[in-house]
């Protein structure tokens, strides 16, 4: 999915947003089906057999999405214009397969939920009337639903490939919100203009979310681990392992209220992670 930041688009109506949802899973279907194939005529079966599950996974999402223009009563969706490319497999296709992993699989399915999260929310954020925002917000809730699954699945891409060294000091949210926003401060007095601008703005969030964190805290998530020191000294890095604690922490919630915090704070670090991306 392209980056559709500056000019986010302005749904008109249902069925443009249905036409729009399924235009997209469409183009990660075919997007997946041809890394499959390429991956096989590579003589890669592992790798094809990871997007050929990333295949299946989109074809449940579209499979949801025409379910959902059935009950509009649609019988078809109106084209979408001049849509962009929205699918990137980030270089996977270029890239040696030598070079590839499972891990890097999973990260490119992952950063294009994460787009497509950021995209309806912008979607949601530029509707016109109720119907459409409501829609749209329920398309960014199942996209932070897929970047959830899909990042269980990287991690045990991770654990198979890597026994990374680990140590238990500072790993409470708090701390690492507290470290995240240091990151970001220190990025933004290398920046200048906008960049510095929302830099300084992403810090003074992940501040603010370091002291919320505190009353009442949200306890430490075992199946994450530890965080090792190459993660709590890198912005990118940090910034996925928090996304990562609270999607964890989402899926352990023992009651809606905190389910709810804990994918708010989920929401907040994929917009974090898309502004520092698109930084470079």
């Amino acid at each position: 999915m392209t980056d559709n930041r500056g000019e986010p688009w302005a749904v008109k109506s249902m069925d443009e947003l249905l036409a729009l949802a399924r235009a997209m899973e469409q183009e990660a279907i075919a997007g997946y089906v041809a890394l499959a194939e390429r991956m096989r005529h590579e003589d890669r079966p592992d790798l094809a057999e990871v997007f050929e599950a990333l295949r299946a996974e989109e074809e449940g999402h579209l499979g949801n999405v025409e379910r959902w223009i059935g009950r509009a009563h649609l019988a078809t969706p109106p084209a979408v214009p001049q849509l962009p490319p929205m699918f990137d497999d980030e270089g996977a296709f270029l890239v040696a397969p030598e070079l590839l992993s499972s891990y890097r699989a999973f990260s490119t399915a992952v950063r294009n939920e994460e787009r497509a999260f950021v995209f309806w929310t912008y979607v949601a954020a530029h509707a016109q009337n109720d119907d459409i925002r409501h829609a749209a917000e329920r398309m960014a809730r199942e996209e932070l639903a897929h970047v959830a699954t899909l990042r269980r699945a990287r991690r045990l891409a991770f654990h198979d490939e890597r026994n990374l060294a680990v140590s238990g000091a500072g790993t409470t949210p708090s701390s690492l919100e507290a470290r995240l926003s240091q990151l970001l401060e220190e990025r933004a007095l290398r920046s200048t203009g906008k960049e510095a601008e929302q830099l300084a703005a992403l810090a003074s969030e992940a501040r603010q979310r370091s002291r919320e964190l505190l009353v009442p805290p949200l306890s430490p998530c075992p199946s994450l681990g530890a965080v090792s020191d190459r993660v709590a000294g890198g912005l990118l890095p940090l910034c996925q392992f928090l996304l990562d604690f609270y999607l964890d922490f989402s899926d352990r919630a023992r009651n809606e209220e905190t389910k709810l915090r804990a994918q708010e704070l989920a929401g907040s670090l994929i917009r974090c992670l898309h502004a520092v991306r698109a930084q470079g």
